[in-house]
């Protein structure tokens, strides 16, 4: 990655909320039928938490945002027995390939395990190379909102004290 990227939590009043909200409802709005961009900002606001879950990091190149991603309770109907979800997880496409992708996630991955989880959760259509070489490993195979996903897990390190 490069150094002069910095992640930061996401607050609900950062300028840069209603740009990420956009991102994701660009990404993945079609998969939330009914869902507008006013509702995505709105809910995107409501889980910039101060810290565990909810809490959503931003990738910045000076005061550009460039990336982000989530950690949520909740991110598949279908298993609400699994939590939390690393979600969301989206660069810029000219900023790809650079790592930051791969350091948002650790980012989130942190902020579980500081908070005291031990495994937590992401499903995917078409990104299960970049999370295998993280380290999650496959749970299992389902049709989620008419698309084939993965759902895939990781077990966390305990932080160190």
């Amino acid at each position: 990655m490069q150094c002069d990227i910095i992640l930061q939590r996401l607050r609900a009043d950062d300028p840069n909320a209603e740009i990420v909200a956009g991102w994701t409802f660009e990404s993945w709005g079609h998969l939330h039928p009914g869902l507008t961009l006013e509702k995505a900002i709105e809910w995107l606001k409501a889980e910039c938490g101060q810290g565990g879950v909810p809490s959503i990091f931003v990738a910045m190149q000076g005061e550009t945002p460039v990336g982000t991603a989530s950690l949520i309770a909740d991110d598949m109907s279908i298993r609400r027995e699994f939590t939390p979800w690393l979600a969301s997880v989206f660069v810029v496409p000219e900023w790809r390939g650079q790592g930051i992708a791969s350091a948002l996630v650790r980012r989130v991955e942190a902020e579980a395990a500081a908070h005291g989880f031990e495994r937590f959760y992401l499903y995917t259509p078409d990104q299960q190379a970049l999370y295998r070489r993280l380290g999650w490993q496959d749970k299992e195979d389902v049709e989620y909102r008419k698309e084939h996903v993965t759902v895939m897990a990781r077990q966390l390190d305990k932080p160190q004290n």
